[in-house]
């Protein structure tokens, strides 16, 4: 391979510690209300994201800022709720601010999605098992997130 060739970063989450690598690389992420769904007979929730690239970000002041196509899968999901996520407004962009898991007394898991706007996706699940997968090229965008402190 050579040093310009690149290749799509791929993750597999198998318990906490994982979930909380995905959870930096998906920061400020878009999701499309309409690029979510609960897969029920596949015990699935699967999210396409447009990934800010903070990996390259962090290369240098001078790279151009990026966005890629992201594809999110957990597995063996049990349910799936949301709060404050109009499902009638199918375009509406949200804001991927962190992933947060926490184990229940019955050895399930709460994974826990939240966007922007105090919008929160709860999942539960049987164990601990997801995947990220960038798809395609990147794109450049003119801005890169800013956070508030």
């Amino acid at each position: 391979m050579s040093v310009n060739e690149k290749t799509n970063l791929k993750l597999i989450c198998k318990n906490q510690e994982d979930l909380k690598v995905m959870s930096a690389y998906l920061q400020d992420s878009i999701v499309i209300v309409k690029d979510m769904t609960f897969l029920k007979q596949n015990k699935a929730f699967v999210m396409i994201s447009n990934r800010f690239m903070w990996e390259d970000f962090e290369k240098g002041v001078f790279r151009q800022n990026k966005r890629i196509r992201c594809a999110v899968k957990f597995e063996d999901v049990i349910s799936v709720k949301s709060k404050n996520i109009n499902q009638n407004k199918k375009n509406k962009p949200l804001e991927c601010l962190a992933i947060k898991s926490e184990e229940q007394a019955d050895e399930t898991y709460r994974i826990k999605i939240f966007f922007s706007g105090d919008a929160v996706i709860t999942m539960l699940v049987e164990v601990l098992e997801a995947a990220m997968e960038d798809l395609g090229k990147p794109w450049a965008v003119k801005h890169f997130p800013k956070h508030k402190i």
